[in-house]
């Protein structure tokens, strides 16, 4: 009996541990699984400068935007109209015209003239008197953008819906401008489209 028992504890002390086979097993899926975390974490870090680029594109396109955004909103009237090209007389707080400091929340607001004309990778910008006796020196408003030739569009416009953002309907002064910028994307591949717009404030009292 004695002998009985102690050969089936040794047996059962036998079952207790791990096969061979069962610990290579084992071992390929821990290898498996670290490769697998370390491709994900490489990936993350290679990608993180492009993602990084991308949100500074969009970000420094949004700045650019916003300013010409808030001159067009300002705007009394626009004397240029055309897919590169912007003029229009806008009222700024300036102590006058045909410089390009930054505006002042002290000054009256006066009536400049302001054109932005768009060509290759850049849109200029340049403020002068309206009489034009004193124009500034053109400046760069915006930078790498991979649309020049389609920048602006306007309301009424010559499409069959005259609401429809796009080239200006001839003899009407357009009451509304559209801007729409494409800049590159993440590691050059694709491109980032923003778009904003404004009507005039006193468009809405003329006619």
């Amino acid at each position: 009996m004695i002998r009985r028992a102690a050969l089936r504890l040794r047996a059962r002390d036998g079952e207790a541990g791990l096969t061979l086979i069962e610990m290579l097993v084992a071992a390929t899926m821990s290898v498996i699984l670290v490769g697998a975390s370390t491709a994900m974490l490489i990936s993350a870090v290679r990608d993180q400068p492009a993602l990084s680029r991308k949100a500074e594109n969009i970000t420094t396109a949004r700045w650019q935007l916003e300013r010409i955004v808030r001159e067009i909103r300002n705007g009394v009237s626009v004397e240029v109209a055309s897919p590169s090209e912007l003029a229009i007389v806008t009222q700024m707080r300036r102590e006058e015209c045909g410089g390009n400091p930054a505006e002042s929340s002290s000054a009256e607001a006066i009536k400049c003239r302001v054109v932005y004309r768009c060509a290759g990778t850049t849109c200029t910008r340049t403020e002068a008197t309206l009489d034009g006796t004193s124009v500034g020196t053109p400046a760069v408003a915006l930078s790498g953008v991979r649309n020049a030739g389609s920048v602006f569009c306007f309301v009424p416009s010559a499409a069959e819906d005259p609401t429809e953002c796009g080239t200006p309907k001839a003899g009407e002064k357009p009451t509304y401008v559209g801007i729409q910028l494409e800049v590159p994307g993440s590691q050059q591949r694709g491109l980032l489209t923003i778009s904003d717009g404004a009507t005039l404030r006193t468009a809405t009292f003329s006619g």
